[in-house]
């Protein structure tokens, strides 16, 4: 393809977008630009388009680093399918195979090339590239760099020496899942600290968030998945033996579901992923513990039939679910049993500073479940963003639980986390508050302050709950790089001298099962379902003779929007979101003729 002129240009004909989301048009001619730059935006949020485009308006190739093979494949078929050279060069390729890449990407035959980490930082590959024009580096999955992060790969680190060998190659690091802490090991260790940064917020609204206790869970997952017919999900459990279970109990009960997980072969995990991809099959049952690396925008619901270790692996695995933007659901079964699991294993491990930063993960991630506000802010809140409303959408949002002024007892809360100097986690506070009698405390004198004791009308959940309701609020943060003690914001300071009334969730020591609930909106217009249905149909057929997924030919939304529109000629179908040129002469008769046809029943 011909290195286009106007970003614009390329985002309408290429891609088939009108317009670019927050902060896209500016990532992208940053890079333009030829300067460096970290993106931390939610997965779903077009990541991959704040590089796929500069790499066309560079000279040379952008080599785009992946920690997952699969997902390579996936975005090599959309970009092909869009017109753009583009290919991936990684083990699963055969020795012809790579061959081929390899002349292509001499012959500069290339637009973007992905590459695993291993695979660049090889003495051979990086003495192939050096003399070539390099059109940018970017390193997707950024977080993996850093080892407060929750998927922290050594080979990663290694990655910061580009810098010094293509001083004049501009650098992207891009993420979904990174608390402050690790983004800012991660601009150390890429070289980025000159970088511009762009934080575009973790909020992802069109996922209903919902928690329930975890009581005859395959029930629940039934129960779940019959408001879920025929759509398409992943489900992720704790070990191999339970993703086996769950998958062989729900195709005894009629659904098209497979295992996925380590332990299977390569062959085999292969086939599974390609039947999920190409909807062959709904429902994907996984490991937690393994990466799917899918790029499927149209799954509509991720469960975890247990715990996960932390919040960001959390967020991750949820962000898999409605990447179109249209409504999404996400199912958490709350599992006590499953903290003690998690904790056993963490405690297994020898390293003591990373066994301190996972047991703080899961705490925040236990948080979360026991959370009695707005989830979305608990979620966010974690990340360092603020959201100042309830979000609408959350089971407790959907069903809110009793309040009361806790005013008084928030000051109570912060005025003793300030005598104790900031300098002690969540247990300490709560023991001086409740006048505990612990050698720990006699010792630091901490039975003489004014807090001690003034809390001891409450069972120590009670301050729990309310310390984690200030956490997710914003009134208090856990420095997880100091033993994860708390320390005040600048919000406390109005609570503290009286000027705000704080009213909150009166604690619940069980998650409550969420009664019926309502459908989600659906997107920004309505659509005739069964033309929708019949549109995917011919999607799939064409897809299957292309060998691709159907997502590649066109997405759940852009299927969406056709049929709440019914274009029927090329002017009206080619301004349907995500219909491009490329694909417009190779596609665009078919759909309008089923769009046609159906009009005319």
């Amino acid at each position: 393809m011909s290195k286009s002129i106007d970003p614009n240009q390329t985002l309408l004909e290429v891609f088939g977008y009108s317009e670019f989301r927050p902060q896209q048009e500016e990532i992208v001619e940053t890079l333009i630009a030829g300067q460096d730059a970290f993106v931390l935006m939610p997965t779903g949020g077009g990541k991959s388009l704040c590089y796929q485009i500069p790499a066309l308006h560079r000279d040379g190739v952008a080599i785009v680093v992946s920690p997952l093979i699969s997902l390579m494949k996936d975005q090599v078929d959309a970009l092909v399918a869009n017109g753009v050279r583009a290919a991936f060069y990684n083990s699963s390729l055969k020795a012809e195979e790579s061959r081929q890449v390899l002349a292509r990407l001499h012959a500069g035959e290339l637009d973007l090339l992905y590459v695993a980490p291993e695979r660049l930082l090889s003495d051979g590959f990086l003495e192939r590239i050096k003399e070539m024009p390099i059109a940018l580096f970017a390193i997707d999955e950024a977080h993996c760099v850093s080892q407060w992060g929750h998927d922290f790969r050594p080979e990663y680190v290694q990655l910061g020496q580009l810098h010094a060998l293509f001083p004049a190659v501009p650098m992207i690091g891009l993420t979904a899942t990174a608390d402050p802490q690790t983004r800012q090991d991660v601009l150390q260790r890429l070289g980025l600290q000159q970088a511009k940064c762009f934080i575009t917020g973790f909020d992802r609204p069109n996922i209903r968030y919902t928690v329930v206790e975890k009581r005859k869970p395959f029930d629940q997952l039934l129960a779940f998945l019959d408001d879920h017919q025929r759509a398409a999900g992943i489900i992720y459990a704790l070990s191999r033996k339970r993703v086996e279970e769950i998958a062989d109990r729900l195709a005894a009960a009629g659904f098209k579901a497979r295992a996925y997980h380590a332990g299977l072969g390569d062959k085999e995990r292969k086939k599974v992923q390609e039947m999920f991809l190409r909807d062959d099959i709904e429902i994907v049952v996984a490991t937690v513990a393994f990466g799917m690396g899918i790029d499927k925008p149209n799954v509509r619901f991720v469960v975890h039939y247990d715990l996960p270790k932390n919040i960001e692996s959390y967020y991750q695995e949820t962000g898999r679910s409605g990447r179109d933007g249209l409504p999404a659901e996400a199912l958490l079964l709350f599992g006590y049993g499953d903290i003690a699991i998690s904790r056993g294993l963490i405690e297994k491990g020898g390293n003591q500073d990373q066994k301190r930063i996972e047991l703080h993960k899961l705490q925040a991630m236990v948080g979360f479940g026991e959370a009695q506000t707005c989830r979305r802010r608990v979620l966010l809140g974690y990340f360092g963003a603020r959201l100042e409303e309830d979000c609408g959408n959350c089971d407790v949002c959907l069903n809110p639980p009793e309040t009361y002024d806790a005013t008084v007892d928030a000051q109570k809360a912060l005025s003793c986390v300030f005598r104790v100097g900031q300098r002690f986690g969540v247990g300490h506070v709560v023991d001086v508050l409740r006048g505990a009698q612990t050698q720990r405390i006699l010792e630091l004198k901490h039975d003489k302050l004014s807090t001690y004791g003034i809390g001891a009308d409450k069972v120590a959940e009670a301050w729990n709950s309310l310390i984690r309701q200030l956490i997710h609020r914003g009134y208090l943060v856990q420095d997880v790089a100091s033993y994860s003690v708390l320390k005040l914001t600048a919000a406390a300071r109005p609570l503290l001298r009286g000027e705000e009334q704080l009213v909150m969730a009166k604690p619940r020591l069980r998650v409550k099962t969420l009664q019926k609930k309502g459908k989600p909106k659906v997107g920004d217009f309505d659509y005739d379902s069964e033309l929708f249905d019949a549109l995917r149909l011919r999607r799939k057929r064409l897809a299957d003779a292309d060998g691709v997924p159907p997502y590649v030919i066109f997405g759940d939304a852009t299927l969406a929007e056709m049929a709440a529109k019914m274009p029927t000629d090329e002017a009206a179908l080619l301004a349907i979101s995500g219909v491009g040129k490329h694909k417009l002469q190779r596609f665009g008769s078919e759909f309008i003729d089923e769009i046609i046809g159906y009009m005319c029943r």
